[in-house]
């Protein structure tokens, strides 16, 4: 493979990932989807956390009952070390159903692996990221990951007969099921009603014409000055304020002149055309700055339903 066909092989693949979203309001978001490599070096990148934090707690819990066996004596010994080993399994429970859900359950949809390599959750409607979602799609993991594993380790052995080989097959179905769908959803995927979408890391301000000229409401193209009232941005809260700063960094001319002829339909304004991308920044910019100061008094909009 020469070097000059790589740049367009690689750009042939990712036009296969290339997806759009429809949000609740009809607007088509383009997005891609992530590769599998990219979801499997997030897996491996959260179970490395995941697994030094429980291990470095478990080397406390080996302190603490190392300090026990000193200080008690031998009648006292076994509730301690039944205590703590309690106490481990409660932790290393927590730990393993919690990690995924409370990081996907976030703003970012994304657990630390993810955002180290640039994806993140979506969900497939176009509407917010919903807790039984992300539920959902992290309660089957043990079904797709872990017993696959299991399985295949112990049937070549002869422990789990024939019974054994037959629920390997059974189970290597969930584990190989991103390879059987062109968007490499995992079944807990399929069920949850999500993506697993690019998300590359660039700082709003780099995507935006000029930050100052964001907040004032100034058209660098042609000098209009966009200043929008408490009522214009009272319709929309924080997820919109996130959807919005998705489609200014993917930058796609027809995902931005869709937006904002959606949001100039919401709040009766119409600045006419050619102009969309000025509007979309000086929106976000004075929307982003109303949300931040309302939470400052203690005031959040979660949404435009909120």
């Amino acid at each position: 493979m020469s070097a000059s066909r790589l740049p367009s092989q690689l750009r042939e693949r990712r036009a296969k990932r290339q997806r759009v979203m429809i949000t609740p309001e009809g607007v088509g978001l383009p997005l891609t989807i992530a590769s599998r490599a990219n979801r499997a070096g997030a897996l491996m990148l959260d179970f490395m956390i995941l697994f030094m934090t429980t291990l470095t707690i478990t080397l406390v819990i080996i302190f603490v009952v190392s300090g026990s066996v000193v200080e008690s004596n031998l009648e006292e010994l076994p509730g301690s070390v039944e205590f703590l080993f309690v106490l481990w399994s409660l932790m290393w429970f927590f730990a393993w159903n919690g990690y995924f859900m409370f990081f996907e359950m976030g703003p970012r949809g994304a657990t630390p692996g993810k955002r180290i390599v640039g994806v993140r959750v979506a969900s497939r409607d176009g509407d917010r990221l919903t807790p039984e979602a992300v539920i959902a799609r992290n309660l089957l993991r043990d079904i797709e990951l872990f017993l696959p594993l299991v399985l295949i380790l112990s049937a070549p052995t002869g422990e789990g007969g024939p019974a054994g080989w037959a629920a390997m097959v059974w189970f290597a179905v969930f584990l190989l099921f991103p390879f059987f769908n062109k968007d490499a959803m995992r079944a807990g995927d399929l069920i949850a009603g999500t993506w697993v979408v690019d998300a590359p890391k660039q700082k709003l301000g780099d995507v935006l014409s000029t930050e100052g000229a964001a907040v004032a409401g100034a058209s660098t193209l042609t000098g209009a000055q966009y200043k929008f009232g408490d009522d214009e941005l009272s319709v929309y809260g924080e997820y919109e304020l996130q959807t919005l700063e998705r489609v200014l960094r993917d930058g796609k001319a027809e995902a931005v002149s869709a937006v904002a002829d959606t949001i100039c339909r919401k709040i009766g304004w119409n600045p006419g055309s050619g102009d969309e991308r000025a509007f979309l920044e000086a929106f976000y910019a004075q929307l982003r700055a109303r949300l931040e100061t309302d939470m400052r008094f203690g005031k959040r909009k979660a949404d435009k339903f909120a």
